[in-house]
């Protein structure tokens, strides 16, 4: 009988051993929709011998609601720079060590010490792109060139706007001359009563825009730069543009969870998309410029230099960073809250 029970311990325990070993050999990456190509988890799967799921959000605010709620199975999340910030200040990031990631020295100076984590202690940079207005240019004449004509009448029903609360605030702020990143309430109060305006006029909030243009359902788009240039893939016809007023740049980063079971599995995959032949292809895929310089040499032509991915100076000059307003942050809330309601 005493054998019988050791023989029943050795196997429960054999059963754990088995059960945490197949637990460290998942690495669980929670990012934006279209972000990680099957190419590149394929790839370090077959090296590493693991498996990566990869689970998606559609804003910012979405993924820092998960977190805060509790959500603690992440190795990798992917927030946009004004984000970094905010998950920094709540305590919700793990320290990176450089020493296994030694690609960190393949990035652009360029994207490093930025006003979110000045030092890189918490993120890597993924991609960098803009958000802008991608149109049908067979459908919409002239060619615009102002946030002025998501509120033109004549689009009603034919256009979406990004489902994400600063993105969508800050381009009715742009319309009206402010800053992305003000913390004036009654300008916040008049980019509010603008959307309001403008809501019956709007056939979707949608961060994906992509399959919308894709598919013919809007000829319009507020969007950021990567879905434009892939729908151009398969409708030639599309076209993107910052307005005049200017608008937003962002880099998304790579940054590891304080909470991520497998940190070191984490690193080691921060670490292979720093490789450049592998970096390259994350621009392939999602059309956001690369910020490993090298990376370029693996990258066709049209990615290299194209315009909705690197904008020629004088748009760079119009556009601003969103950046963590702080307390303020109630007043982007609750104005996206009446929006949405209205």
């Amino acid at each position: 009988m005493r054998n019988k029970y050791i023989l029943s311990a050795v196997l429960l325990l054999t059963l754990f051993i088995c059960n945490c070993d197949e637990q460290k050999q998942q690495l669980n990456v929670f990012t934006w929709a279209g972000y990680v190509s099957d190419d590149i988890r394929a790839g370090f799967e077959k090296e590493y011998g693991v498996t990566v799921l990869v689970d998606t959000y559609a804003s910012n605010e979405d993924l820092l609601a998960k977190l805060l709620a509790g959500a603690t199975g992440y190795d990798i999340i992917m927030p946009s720079d004004y984000m970094v910030s905010i998950l920094i200040k709540q305590n919700l990031l793990a320290e990176l060590n450089r020493d296994n990631i030694p690609n960190f020295q393949n990035i652009s100076p360029l994207f490093l010490g930025k006003y979110f984590d000045i030092d890189n202690q918490y993120s890597i940079p993924y991609t960098f792109g803009t958000a802008g207005i991608a149109y049908d240019s067979a459908v919409v004449t002239p060619d615009p060139d102002s946030w002025a004509v998501l509120w033109d009448p004549q689009y009603k029903n034919q256009f979406s706007m990004l489902d994400d609360q600063r993105e969508t605030i800050g381009a009715a702020l742009k319309l009206l001359g402010y800053s992305l990143n003000t913390t004036d309430p009654e300008e916040i109060k008049a980019a509010k009563e603008k959307l309001i305006d403008q809501k019956p006029l709007v056939k979707q909030y949608k961060s994906e825009a992509e399959e919308l243009l894709i598919a013919g359902d809007v000829v319009m788009a507020h969007c950021w730069s990567g879905d434009a240039f892939r729908a151009t893939e398969t409708r030639p016809t599309i076209r993107y543009v910052i307005p005049k007023e200017g608008s937003s740049q962002f880099i998304d980063a790579v940054c590891i969870p304080k909470s991520a079971p497998h940190k070191e599995l984490a690193e080691q995959f921060i670490n292979y998309l720093l490789r450049p032949e592998v970096n390259a292809k994350i621009t392939a895929f999602t059309k956001y410029g690369t910020c490993v310089p090298t990376a370029k040499e693996y990258l066709p032509e049209h990615l290299r230099m194209h315009k909705f991915i690197y904008p020629p100076k004088e748009v760079l000059d119009s556009l601003e960073w969103l950046k963590d307003p702080g307390d303020f942050t109630r007043h982007y809330n609750r104005a996206w809250e009446e929006i949405k309601a209205k």
